[in-house]
């Protein structure tokens, strides 16, 4: 089958890396990929957005399957055009994104059908925001009702800093239209944890359990990121907990956008925080979770290009799935600045000593120049380990991070360490 993936990051790395392991796939292609990708897949230049391109692309090359992986393309309906072109593609409609593409939507949906979230209220009036936060309790979180790069979401410790990332949202459009709504939410306390599921509408099936970093610096402080690492398994996801998000939040939750004619098809990705009084759902993401891939995709035994088509075909149920019973740890190397003003275009050495070690790198904003590999974004690389236990994956990572350098290369030294 020739296959084509969308997007430039290390989740859409990670995808093709394991779709390359497939017997089933005789080309493949990625659009438009980085340094990484370009050893393992062919690259076009086509924007992740561009939904006509991708089109013609697909037809004009005889791509049998299209997996949409970033947050923009689902949401402004790649995977309906595709399929009303007669492509086959993985990923959810736009109905069905909107689970992420408005946290609004996905906030609404859960109180409909009494899935557990914290409380909130829903703002498009700046005023009437401000009256609110002013009779809260702090900490409180607010967030841009739209794809913010996973950078939309503040927790405020103080009505000072609530009315700034108002301001900041609604007045100087830092988020552009994404922050024209905005929710202000209870602050969860609890572990927090990532459940991936692959579902195909009728079956949601379970991806090992994995814990994300999005604080910029150590001790979880600084600005939220789009993730600064990863590990797997979770903890505090024990079994008890997993049946209970099962029966009380996946399958309600799959069943709901059934009930609202918005069958999803992909992979839900569920933060969670797990409570006093139980586990509740913190956000919903429409893809694979980025670093959280990177962790968990190395675990997977089964093809994945059999999974992503019986996803599309409603036959999960009849896929079994394996996994390695083992553990994973993946630590995102970032651009000094990152997630606000930094650099591009310093070169990257020592990727084939890290690798040498047994070790994998997933490029997530590189780019190749004159022979070399050059930072070409904020997150610029995922280095990823195996190991018996977390903490053992946690070390081989941490030993040889440093065989890896670029100018003003940043990251965070506790990941999977608490």
């Amino acid at each position: 089958m020739k296959v084509l993936v969308i997007g430039s990051g290390g989740r859409e790395h990670a995808v093709v890396k394991k779709l390359r392991e497939s017997k089933r796939v005789t080309e493949l292609y990625c659009a438009p990929g980085n340094a990484g990708i370009a050893k393992i897949a062919d690259c076009i230049n086509i924007k992740a957005t561009d939904i006509k391109g991708i089109t013609e692309f697909s037809k004009a090359n005889g791509i049998d399957l299209v997996v949409v992986t970033p947050d923009d393309p689902l949401a402004l309906g790649m995977v309906n055009e595709l399929t009303d072109a007669g492509i086959r593609a993985f990923g959810p409609v736009k109905e069905a994104a909107m689970i992420e593409s408005s946290k609004a939507f996905a906030k609404d949906l859960m109180k409909k059908y009494g899935i557990p979230t914290g409380e909130y209220r829903i703002f498009t009036d700046r005023g009437k925001a401000a009256e609110y936060l002013k009779k809260q309790t702090f900490p409180c979180v607010l967030k841009a009702s739209g794809l913010a790069l996973g950078k939309g979401v503040i927790i405020a410790r103080d009505l000072e800093e609530a009315i700034k990332a108002l301001n900041d949202m609604m007045t100087d459009k830092k988020f552009g239209a994404s922050g024209e709504t905005v929710i202000i939410e209870e602050f969860l306390r609890g572990p927090e944890v990532t459940a991936l599921t692959f579902t195909d509408g009728s079956t949601i099936r379970m991806m090992p359990s994995s814990q994300d970093h999005k604080r910029a610096l150590d001790n979880d402080k600084g600005l939220n990121t789009g993730g600064m690492g990863a590990f797997s398994p979770s903890r505090y996801y024990a079994k008890d907990i997993e049946k209970c998000c099962y029966d009380k939040i996946f399958i309600p939750t799959m069943e709901a956008l059934n009930k609202e004619s918005r069958t999803f098809k992909g992979v839900i990705y569920f933060q969670l925080m797990l409570t006093e009084k139980g586990p509740k759902v913190i956000e919903y993401n429409a893809r694979f979770g980025d670093p959280e891939t990177e962790a968990i995709l190395p675990l997977l035994e089964t093809d994945l290009l059999d999974i992503f088509e019986a996803c599309i075909d409603g036959q999960l149920d009849k896929v079994a799935i394996r996994w390695k019973k083992q553990a994973s740890a993946t630590v995102v190397l970032a651009s000094g600045g990152y997630p606000e003003t930094y650099q591009k275009g310093y070169e990257i050495t020592g990727l084939d000593d890290v690798e040498a070690q047994g070790l994998v790198i997933y490029h997530m904003g590189t780019k190749t120049e004159n022979g070399k590999v050059l930072t070409n974004g904020g997150r610029v690389l995922a280095v990823t380990s195996l190991g018996d236990t977390v903490e053992d994956a946690v070390s081989k990572v941490y030993n040889n991070i440093e065989r890896v350098h670029f100018t003003d290369m940043h990251y965070r030294k506790d990941i999977g360490r608490k």
